[in-house]
């Protein structure tokens, strides 16, 4: 079974490895990352090991048994005990509940570790798998989403209040 760690430096090798093996299925329902991503994602690595020092991100890996990495889980840290989550699960790893878990361990961590309110995360209308995730994970439906928000796409905002114990009702 995959373990969710924090985001360390010695990540860097598979969490490239799985943004490159999974572009394609990624594009399919996010905002493709773009060239740039890959040409410059050491230094994008260390920015956001940087922002776990600070705490203004809390960043998390999914990885299985072999060290390959199957999945990231953000919290992008706002004022106010308030933060947007964001996540990607490799195509092999989908269909076995694993993004659910994850979320829902990131939703403990959110308010235990990080002393996180509400969450927040925007899908598209589209990306009916990450829908269900938050469904799920107790997230609630609270309106539409700007397309430039969700790349280019129309979609709605989700928002979870993790301060009393909220995931996964």
């Amino acid at each position: 079974m995959p373990e969710l760690q924090p985001l360390r430096a010695d990540h860097a090798t598979a969490i490239l490895a799985f943004e490159g093996e999974n572009r394609a299925f990624f594009a399919r329902s996010i905002t493709d990352r773009g060239e740039e991503f890959f040409e410059h994602f050491d230094e994008r690595h260390r920015e956001r090991l940087a922002e776990q020092v600070e705490g203004t991100g809390a960043y998390y890996v999914l990885v299985e048994d072999d060290g390959s990495v199957v999945g990231r889980f953000n919290l992008i840290i706002h004022d106010q005990g308030v933060a947007e989550l964001g996540y990607r699960l490799a195509e092999r790893a989908t269909g076995r509940g694993l993004a659910t878990a994850a979320v829902l361990e990131v939703c403990a961590y959110a308010a235990g570790r990080h002393g996180l309110t509400t969450l927040r995360a925007a899908t598209s209308h589209d990306n009916v798998a990450s829908q269900r995730v938050l469904l799920r994970a107790g997230f609630v439906e609270t309106g539409p989403a700007d397309p430039s928000e969700i790349g280019r796409k129309q979609g709605s905002w989700y928002e979870l209040d993790v301060s009393r114990g909220g995931a996964g009702r």
